[in-house]
């Protein structure tokens, strides 16, 4: 990419997209796709290249998610398959298990890193020309008549038509929006080997403190798994404080012995879990993906939505670059939206509440039954999770 943003014209870009991960760089991809020049966007992140291409964490891809990528040419890349999904409740009744088979796909979705995605996405040939400023922040933006004014952090000023927000970051540490709702949980994230893998199968088990996901990521061995473990803020204190035999015990007895035993896991991260969506309306500023909506990561939602807006937005601005359009993608997104943001709430606010435990306990297990054996709500579950609606 090229770091060269002199235009000679009203404004440096037709679009400035805060934010250089996965959602931002996907944006700028579709949108050169489509025929907006690539020279005409611009891409501004906080983080170094570098940085960004050491990330370890990992991400779930869907299905769907895989097709968007493959069709701006960043897939294949270095991801673990997922071929079944068990859902399940530690201690008690209900259980579903959604497979591939069912619905004649490769995969139901992928795991991978943050780091591997990224450098593929900036890899792109048609991202050579775009404007890349960083390492560098947007301290303040103001819209004006035809166009919105960025302040960056080295002092210089960015005019573009519009600006996407597409930096997330984690709930606490943004602004507030129309929706918000702390659940109370921290998530503690790992990576840990299990002495009886089952290869390609993800786990999502619901404790009595809120969901513990283990995500399949082959590191060689077939035995490596990403974790994401949900637990309420005081319980996070003391797992975190363990050493690591006692954590690896602490999670054996919160998932059971499906996976054998744990025998290793890495240093171990957290970061708190709330709902944050609905941003305000504005003339030429338009929000997507984390930065839009911050959900609970229960079903491995967040990227995959933001992938959608991404999809969305590029193609209505390739079609009219007015703030017109910014209004109409609001609209056209709802229903996606709507459906992630309640299908996650609703299964995150199970246990959020400890006095209505035992009867959220009770209704999950039917819910979890009746999925199981109706096979229309399993594919309804499942299409919302693979494809979602873009």
């Amino acid at each position: 990419m090229s770091d060269n943003s002199n235009q000679q014209s009203e404004t440096d870009a037709d679009i400035a997209i805060c934010g250089a991960g996965p959602v931002g760089l996907s944006l700028a991809a579709l949108l050169v796709k489509r025929g907006v020049p690539a020279a005409r966007i611009a891409l501004i992140d906080a983080k170094t290249v570098e940085l960004a291409r050491q990330d370890p964490r990992s991400l779930a891809l869907s299905f769907g998610s895989s097709q968007i990528l493959q069709a701006i040419g960043a897939w294949p890349l270095a991801a673990t398959a997922i071929h079944q999904i068990h859902v399940s409740r530690r201690g008690h009744f209900g259980r579903t298990l959604i497979q591939r088979d069912e619905f004649q796909l490769p995969a139901l979705g992928y795991v991978t890193r943050y780091g591997t995605l990224v450098t593929a996405l900036a890899a792109l040939p048609a991202l050579q020309d775009v404007q890349l400023l960083r390492p560098l922040q947007v301290t303040a933006s103001t819209e004006h008549e035809n166009r919105v004014e960025l302040q960056l952090s080295d002092g210089r000023a960015l005019h573009a038509k519009l600006m996407v927000q597409a930096e997330g970051g984690v709930f606490g540490a943004q602004s507030d929006k129309a929706l918000q709702r702390d659940y109370q949980q921290v998530g503690i994230v790992a990576h840990v080997q299990a002495s009886a893998p089952i290869a390609q199968r993800a786990f999502e088990r619901f404790t009595d403190q809120g969901p513990l996901a283990l995500l399949p990521q082959d590191d060689g061995h077939g035995n490596n798994y990403a974790l994401v473990w949900c637990v309420r803020p005081a319980t996070a204190n003391n797992l975190l404080a363990l050493d690591d035999a006692a954590f690896l015990e602490a999670l054996m007895q919160a998932f059971g012995g499906r996976l054998g035993r744990f025998t290793k896991t890495t240093p171990r991260n957290s970061f708190p879990l709330g709902l944050n969506a609905r941003p305000a309306a504005s003339a030429r500023t338009v929000a997507i993906g984390n930065a839009a909506q911050t959900l609970h990561p229960v079903a491995g939602q967040g990227l995959n939505l933001g992938l959608r807006d991404a999809t969305v937005l590029a193609r209505m601005l390739a079609a009219d670059m007015s703030s017109e359009t910014l209004l109409q993608f609001t609209a056209a997104r709802q229903s996606d939206r709507s459906l992630t943001i309640h299908l996650t709430d609703v299964m995150a606010r199970i246990f959020a509440s400890a006095p209505d435990g035992a009867l959220s306990q009770t209704l999950l297990g039917l819910s979890l039954g009746l999925v199981d054996v109706v096979k229309p709500a399993r594919r309804l579950l499942a299409q919302q999770m693979m494809f979602g609606r873009r």
